[in-house]
């Protein structure tokens, strides 16, 4: 038999490639070009699955330009870049890569926080500038994380573990807004309080954006929730581009509204906003929240995965979207 012909949409794993390739006919995309909309369906003509890194815009009319594609296995936990309703009516299958990018990318929310907090970036422009002659009193005095409030919008396995990380290793008290409340239990190992959003926005020293992106969290926060917040507190986000207004979040950084943000990840990205450019208390990171090695491996796995065991009769191990069971197909 021959064997199912799949499209790998980006750069890989060398050593993830080479497994793929065990199982499939594979195209490949080493070379790592950005391909337009036109170009990424001319080559999805005649696959049966492509493996995708949630840069790839996955919805109805290039479904329907092709026709033979099954599943789309994405090496990312967000699948933003999916319709999922377009996907759903024509039957083809997506997956996303959750959990194995969990605790990393909870650290690295914790480390941007800290970053920002403490101006490392800002401090470390000036330095790297000549600027530094003398030590004074006030030089690059940021805030404070340990026992300050923590409060984290989006409380899934991310905002679990950065919650767990100020609460037991910051004395941090930590509150959090969701669309629905944790049990008892998982508040009582996050030493979590539920609070309202606006409650939320008011009293935390740090707001950390935990949630996926959507129509209904586009512009979570915006200018009316920049207002609410303290002049003092920071604001991070790790989420998705579209979940903070990013012109509304400059204007604030630079009238002081806020004291500084901490951003891995942007509207309309790989562009950032051109005011975000110009204010220094923001640090900016290019959405690298899950970049170690052994865990970029781990979703380049879990992607491949769903495509071998879909393939192989068995099912996809992470769909986000409805299966149809393997004797209907």
């Amino acid at each position: 038999m021959s064997k199912p012909k799949i499209l790998v949409a980006r750069a890989i794993f060398p050593e993830t490639l080479e497994r793929l390739a065990q199982h499939f006919e594979i195209e490949s995309n080493q070379s790592d070009e950005s391909w337009t909309r036109e170009q990424l369906a001319a080559k999805l003509q005649g696959k049966q699955g492509a493996f995708t890194t949630g840069s790839e815009r996955i919805d109805a009319a290039l479904l329907d330009a092709c026709p033979d594609l099954k599943i789309c296995a994405n090496m990312a936990v967000g699948y933003n870049n999916f319709d999922v309703d377009a996907m759903a009516a024509r039957g083809v299958v997506g997956t996303n890569a959750p959990d194995v990018l969990t605790e990393t990318t909870a650290d690295f929310g914790f480390a941007l926080l800290m970053a920002t907090a403490r101006r490392i970036a800002e401090s470390e422009h000036f330095l790297r500038a000549g600027k530094w002659q003398k030590w004074s009193y006030d030089m690059f005095a940021g805030s404070d994380i340990h026992g300050a409030t923590l409060g984290i919008i989006g409380m899934g396995r991310i905002g679990q573990g950065i919650a767990k990380r100020g609460a037991h290793g910051f004395g941090m008290k930590v509150i959090y807004h969701n669309r629905s409340r944790l049990d008892a239990s998982l508040e009582a190992e996050c030493k979590a309080t539920y609070a309202s959003k606006e409650e939320l926005l008011k009293s935390a020293d740090h707001v950390v954006l935990v949630v996926p992106y959507s129509a209904a969290s586009h512009h979570t926060i915006g200018a009316a929730e920049l207002a609410l917040m303290k002049p003092t507190a920071t604001l991070v986000n790790i989420a998705r581009g579209g979940i903070v207004d990013d012109a509304a979040l400059a204007v604030a950084l630079r009238d002081k509204r806020i004291a500084a943000a901490g951003l891995d990840v942007f509207e309309g990205e790989p562009k950032v906003h051109p005011d975000l450019l110009t204010v220094p208390n923001v640090v900016l990171t290019p959405h690298i929240a899950s970049a170690t090695v052994p865990t970029r491996k781990a979703m380049a796995g879990l992607a491949a995965d769903n495509l071998i065991a879909f393939f192989g009769g068995k099912g996809p191990l992470t769909p986000v979207t409805p299966v149809t069971p393997v004797a209907a197909r």
